[in-house]
């Protein structure tokens, strides 16, 4: 009977499968664009093809990962197993294509060169869309929870919300702008603002050192999912030795601080990029914005950490000497 129930728990902690499968799955991946980066180059855009696929490998292993993992905390269902395992074939379905697209030596997004490669676009951004959808069915879910430690709770909804954001910005990249239409060579989109795609960038993440790139805000708004619960589980290991942050409430006023700096980032390279400015060349507007939201920051986090006051009331009042 013992024995039973202890099988019966490692079953129900047991994560996603499917999840962990993608996981395993985009690790070969990764390994196999690194070794083709080096050995079979294609040059796409200026740039080796094969990084495309290992950065999509890394960006897809970490976000199954955080599903499989905020799926973990949530009360078994069938239906929620089913959630997960659409995230990871929708997931599977749009490296498929990114990687078969560089193997022929072209590009897998905004491509509508020809009926199947328009196709083939399209599908990967109704895989997208159905993955945020699915996203969005887990933050209500996470947003409803009212149980479990409430700093690591306000981090994933922080989290949750920003990476929303960050996940739906992507759909900016999708409009053509004016000169594909009045030149149309088969792309409709690009990551690229003021600027063609393409060109210098930088290292391994790509972004535009020459002009704007949405890919970005994106980025950074997307990994808030990641960023803010590691950030409290930080927090929770520096209590030991910090006893400012032994305090449940400090540490969840410091989560809700950390996701208004994360916002607030996400929306400053937001507008960074729609303005065709490179993330590494802010004009005076943007890096104006920027101390001011740091400067924001800095004194909301010193307010919450401020030892408390003790009233002079409270204070013993000294002895007379004899």
């Amino acid at each position: 009977m013992t024995q039973h129930l202890v099988t019966q728990r490692l079953v129900t902690q047991r994560l996603n499968r499917p999840l962990v499968a993608l996981i395993a799955l985009m690790g070969i991946t990764g390994a196999a664009s690194v070794v083709l980066a080096v050995v079979a180059p294609v040059e796409i855009l200026g740039a080796n093809g094969w990084l495309k696929p290992l950065k999509f490998s890394i960006s897809i292993a970490i976000f199954a990962a955080t599903i499989a993992l905020i799926l973990d905390t949530l009360p078994r269902r069938r239906w929620l197993w089913w959630l997960g395992t659409a995230i990871a074939l929708l997931l599977l379905a749009e490296q498929v294509v990114i990687v078969a697209a560089v193997a022929q030596g072209s590009t897998s997004h905004f491509n509508v060169a020809t009926a199947v490669a328009s196709a083939l676009y399209s599908f990967m951004g109704a895989s997208i869309a159905a993955v945020w959808v699915l996203t969005l069915v887990l933050g209500v879910l996470v947003w409803r929870r009212r149980d479990g430690d409430p700093a690591r709770r306000a981090a994933l909804r922080a989290g949750i919300v920003v990476g929303l954001v960050g996940m739906g910005l992507a759909f900016l990249m999708t409009g053509p702008p004016s000169a594909q239409l009045s030149d149309f060579q088969g792309v409709a989109g690009a990551h690229a603002v003021g600027i063609a795609d393409g060109g210098a960038g930088l290292p391994l993440l790509g972004w535009s050192v020459e002009g704007g790139d949405l890919r970005a805000p994106h980025f950074i708004g997307m990994h808030a999912l990641q960023g803010l619960p590691l950030l409290v589980w930080g927090l929770e290991a520096l209590a030991r030795r910090v006893p400012l942050l032994a305090s449940v409430v400090t540490r969840t006023r410091l989560a809700w601080i950390a996701g208004t700096a994360w916002a607030g980032v996400t929306g400053i390279t937001l507008w960074q990029a729609l303005r065709g400015e490179s993330i590494i060349a802010p004009s005076a507007p943007v890096a104006t914005a920027t101390a001011l939201l740091a400067l924001g920051i800095l004194i909301a986090t010193a307010a919450v950490l401020r030892p408390p006051h003790v009233p002079a009331a409270g204070r013993r009042a000294p002895q007379p000497v004899a």
